[in-house]
């Protein structure tokens, strides 16, 4: 394992393009270079928790904790709904969700 990370040459190709022909904002570039380092940086530990011989699950939840899955459409919408519902209630306004919560808890993941 490496003490230094850099970036492979076809990202700084890709970085120094972007930049030079102003095709995106600098900010935007040095956002997905260091996310980029991050990502790297994760994988050599995972890497090393492989090589020091921890079981799999180890790094795995480490990569899931620091890498976590967005909330799919449907999480998002049932709190979306749960939060409209609130809303709803704290002006007074009554609301029924319950045709709504089925119809998309029933959706695929």
């Amino acid at each position: 394992m490496t003490n230094n990370i850099y970036p492979p040459d076809h990202l700084l190709r890709k970085w120094e393009s972007l930049i030079i022909d102003e095709e995106e904002n600098v900010d935007v570039v040095l956002y997905e270079a260091f996310q980029a380092g991050a990502d790297q940086e994760l994988d050599a530990c995972c890497e090393w928790f492989r090589v020091k011989g921890y079981h799999p699950e180890v790094y795995r939840d480490l990569r899931n904790a620091r890498r976590p899955k967005p909330p799919s459409l449907k999480e998002q919408a049932l709190q979306a709904l749960a939060l409209l519902k609130v809303d709803a209630s704290t002006h007074g306004l009554g609301f029924d969700s319950f045709a709504i919560r089925r119809a998309l808890e029933s959706l695929p993941d």
